[in-house]
């Protein structure tokens, strides 16, 4: 034989994720091609004396994993050892997380910043007790007097400082949030030390900018874990002007330059999709047309996202991101029905009335998509989905484009009139299992028990033809999908355990799919990535045990032993 397989594997469950969902137990690549899936008669002439045969022994094969939504830069500096980890199960308390600042102080230099991220009032006992205590800058002050704190909330729409980092911000009674944020202000008016979604742009100009250096550390560190994870793809949602006010390392020029160098350096073990984001969050329709022009220098659809010679494959600009509203927890989401206590939040875009925010979003999604772009919305409340949902329409409408795979980034709450309309124009949303799980109890106290069980309708979306993808938006959960396929099969809870809206239960290769070939579509991909069979690449995750056999409950559990990325190991558990 002329050419023989690189890498042959054997005896397993080769779950090819095909239009069948077939499942084989034999499958070869040559050079980054999957050249054979079938059975061990198939592959055994491929077999030469350079050939790595790995036995499964009943293991499963699957297509590499795609985390749809993944902020990969800020993922790599919210975890350790370059930010605090403020997550369940390091810390349990507001107790904790002082004696976690107070450490930190007795190790960091006077005058620098110290950061932290993933706290979450729904897993801190004194919130728990007391549902009207939230974290104060005197928690921090006690312990952090002179060096200024800054602790990112797991959501990355609130953010909660210290005493000094106030001072270094230029924040007190008298500062003015910026539209559609909030500088929370305690019962004499003056700051707590949290503030929400845009007010968070108030931290940028104190803390001092992210260097190259610190950028590629974070990026290195994002790809290690992911490749120890099985994910051999990622969309990097929102690297622009936007970014950076909104969650740290998301500067688009400055961070896709790091990517463009880890490419050329052979160290981007990982595909990597861009949003670009022209601005954040209370932006107008105006000043997106103006963002969105400068940075289509950048490139449109599909366009490498490096020079010329850059292989679109490994790292492209899909498209651009837009904030529509914010999120339940923070009463954000914009709601057709008001939240338990009143309100029904709004959307997040500049303008004085419900009306001019519906027309500048309408008129945002409409410029992007004239210009050709892929547009991502982050959208979580049902009014503001159906707002969305129709301007998707009307910007069909206006400019028929045959295929833009435009998608709802979140959609905690698609309604039926929302899933028409993306299905029928072929567009797709963005879910997130691994939220779903971590939010599932505290969201009752906010929505109510129905709506925090229907939140996340798996079921009803497959069921009205919209394409779902999933994605962890970490560093807000950590990017296990092996906890979000269960999550999608069992609705349960992280805190408690407890089934939240079973009716919005898929099955197991329906969840697969979402991390998998569906995920490749949002790419524009899934006629080369998604699933394992002949000529498409060779992207892998191979999973000890037997995956469509285990109890949901224990996959989370199942080990990662070996990642593929283009025919190249990356992470090998099975020779460590």
């Amino acid at each position: 034989m002329d050419t023989y397989a690189d890498l042959v594997f054997v005896g397993g469950r080769v779950v090819t994720v095909d239009a069948e969902f077939s499942v084989a137990s034999a499958l070869a690549v040559t050079g980054g091609t999957i050249t054979a899936v079938g059975g061990r008669d198939d592959v055994a002439p491929l077999v030469g004396p350079g050939t790595r045969v790995v036995d499964l022994r009943g293991a499963t094969l699957l297509p590499g994993i795609n985390d749809s939504h993944l902020h990969g830069c800020a993922f790599g500096t919210a975890t350790p050892p370059l930010s605090l980890d403020l997550a369940r199960p390091a810390v349990s308390s507001l107790a904790d997380i002082a004696e976690a600042v107070r450490e930190a102080v007795g190790r960091t230099p006077a005058g620098q910043w110290i950061t932290g991220h993933g706290w979450d009032t729904g897993y801190l006992d004194e919130c728990l007790s007391e549902p009207s205590r939230l974290p104060s800058r005197h928690d921090l002050d006690a312990v952090s007097p002179d060096h200024p704190v800054v602790l990112y909330a797991f959501s990355g729409h609130a953010t909660w400082v210290n005493s000094k980092a106030l001072e270094l911000m230029g924040v007190d009674r008298h500062t003015v949030a910026p539209p559609g944020g909030a500088v929370v202000t305690d019962g004499a008016g003056e700051p707590t030390g949290l503030l929400h979604e845009g007010a968070q742009a108030l931290v940028r100009n104190a803390l001092p900018p992210l260097g190259r250096q610190e950028r590629t550390d974070a990026i290195r560190s994002a790809l290690a874990a992911l490749a120890r994870l099985g994910v051999t793809s990622y969309t990097e949602p929102g690297l622009g002007p936007g970014g950076d006010g909104i969650m740290r390392g998301a500067l688009g020029t400055e961070t896709l330059d790091v990517y463009r160098r880890l490419l050329a350096d052979g160290e981007l073990t990982a595909r990597v999709g861009v949003l670009l984001l022209p601005t954040g969050m209370a932006s107008t329709a105006e000043e997106f047309a103006r963002s969105l022009d400068a940075l289509d220098a950048l490139g449109g659809p599909g366009a490498p996202a490096g020079p010329g010679g850059t292989d679109p494959r490994r790292l492209a600009i899909h498209g651009v991101k837009i904030f529509a509203d914010g999120i339940v927890p923070n009463r954000t989401a914009w709601m057709h029905e008001p939240y338990v206590g009143g309100g029904c939040g709004s959307l997040c875009v500049g303008g004085e009335t419900d009306a001019e925010r519906v027309a500048a979003v309408g008129a945002m999604i409409r410029h992007a998509h004239a210009a050709g772009h892929q547009v991502g919305v982050h959208v979580t409340g049902d009014r503001a989905v159906d707002a969305v949902a129709d301007a998707f329409a009307a910007a069909a409408a206006e400019h028929p484009r045959p295929d833009a795979r435009h998608y709802v980034i979140h959609g905690d709450f698609l309604t039926a009139h929302s899933m028409k309309v993306l299905a029928a124009h072929g567009y797709g949303v963005n879910m997130n299992p691994t939220i779903k799980w971590t939010v599932a109890d505290m969201e009752e106290e906010f929505v109510g028990a129905g709506r925090a069980a229907y939140a996340w309708p798996y079921r009803d979306a497959l069921d009205a033809g919209v394409r779902v993808a999933s994605g962890s938006d970490a560093p807000v959960t950590y990017p296990d999908w092996r906890q979000g396929v269960a999550t999608m099969v069992l609705r349960e809870s992280k805190a408690t355990g407890r089934v939240s809206g079973p009716e919005q239960r898929i099955g197991l290769a329906e969840a697969i799919r979402t991390y998998t070939i569906d995920a490749a579509r949002q790419d524009f991909a899934d006629d080369w990535k998604g699933s394992l069979e002949p000529g498409k690449v060779a992207d892998l995750c191979v999973l000890d045990g037997d995956l469509l056999a285990a109890d949901p409950h224990d996959i989370p559990g199942m080990p990662v032993v070996l990642t593929v990325v283009d025919g190249q190991v990356v992470h090998d558990a099975l020779r460590d």
